[in-house]
């Protein structure tokens, strides 16, 4: 549930800096204690330092929230994905990328394929590019 409300954050602004400001469905839900820190901590990702812009970071994270899968998080970050710019074709783009590495991911683990022979075989990839 904790990871739950902290990938909501991103649907609130980063100016959430304190537990007083926070939406009703993080302070009804959120040890109140902890709050005004879970959501100074989150809101720094998206902050001045931050090195990915806002529409990079919405379309990580929905593809993220596609894989857990979280209804909340995929509304969320559709949503500021597309308020940061996004493009109906980049949402569908991260969601299916996000399918790609899930899927290639369950492939390798399940058959439990040398983590040494992949990492020198796709460096060798990599650098025949």
């Amino acid at each position: 549930m904790k990871s739950l409300i902290l990938a909501l954050a991103f649907a609130v602004s980063s100016s959430c800096a304190i537990a007083g400001d926070a939406p009703k469905f993080f302070s009804d839900t959120y040890p109140s204690h902890a709050l005004g820190a879970a959501l100074k901590w989150y809101g720094t990702l998206g902050g001045k330092d931050a090195k990915l812009d806002a529409k990079a970071r919405e379309l990580v994270a929905l593809g993220v929230a596609a894989q857990i899968p979280c209804t909340y998080c995929v509304h969320a970050h559709t949503a500021k994905a597309r308020a940061a710019g996004a493009t109906d074709a980049e949402i569908r783009e991260a969601v299916a990328m996000a399918a790609a590495v899930r899927h290639w991911s369950t492939i390798l683990n399940g058959m439990n394929y040398d983590l040494e022979a992949f990492k020198a075989e796709y460096d060798k990839m990599l650098a025949s590019n």
